[in-house]
């Protein structure tokens, strides 16, 4: 079965609380979004109920999949909020429920997003990956180029501090760190 999107739906309670449910199973499962196991809904709400209102009153896109009625998952769409950046956004929590692995979801996933970004007229999107958990090799596949590290820079438990790798997709052909031809 393939991934039913909708992109900004209404952020209803009901909707938030499955958002949380879904971070909490992804994070607990080992997901890097964000947190690092175990982790309770509580703990994810402090992270959560800002990013919802970012997307319920500000400028950030939420982009939902579902395996037929369930949130299976997620990315957000997270604005720069600066003036010079208004052609990329950033994806930032992106995440597939854990259960639902191995079946092309994520792939799917980040092929709508790429989608939604090109009918939005953006030049490109960025991803943020932890270092260690071959999620590098996975968006390489769909086209990512790493395009910088900040070393150490999560510090996932005390003495495990991962390097913070930075992805970059262009849409239009620009190179980042290069004119855009024109």
């Amino acid at each position: 079965m393939s991934l039913r999107f909708i992109l900004d739906p209404e952020l209803t309670e009901d909707l938030r609380e499955r958002i949380v449910a879904l971070w909490v199973d992804v994070t607990n499962a080992g997901g890097a979004v964000g947190f690092v196991a175990p982790v309770t809904a509580d703990e994810v709400r402090t992270i959560a109920d800002p990013t919802l209102a970012g997307i319920a009153d500000g400028p950030d896109r939420l982009l939902l999949g579902y395996d037929g009625d369930r949130l299976v998952a997620m990315a957000i769409f997270t604005d720069p909020r600066f003036h010079l950046k208004t052609h990329l956004r950033v994806l930032t929590r992106v995440m597939v429920h854990p259960d639902t692995q191995g079946r092309g979801f994520g792939e799917a996933l980040m092929r709508e997003a790429e989608r939604v970004a090109r009918n939005l007229g953006l030049a490109a999107l960025h991803v943020t990956v932890r270092d260690g958990l071959g999620l590098d090799r996975f968006y390489r596949r769909l086209g990512y180029r790493e395009v910088g590290r900040w070393p150490g820079a999560l510090r996932v438990a005390p003495g495990d501090d991962r390097d913070e790798v930075l992805m970059w997709l262009g849409l239009t052909g620009h190179r980042p760190g290069h004119p855009a031809a024109g």
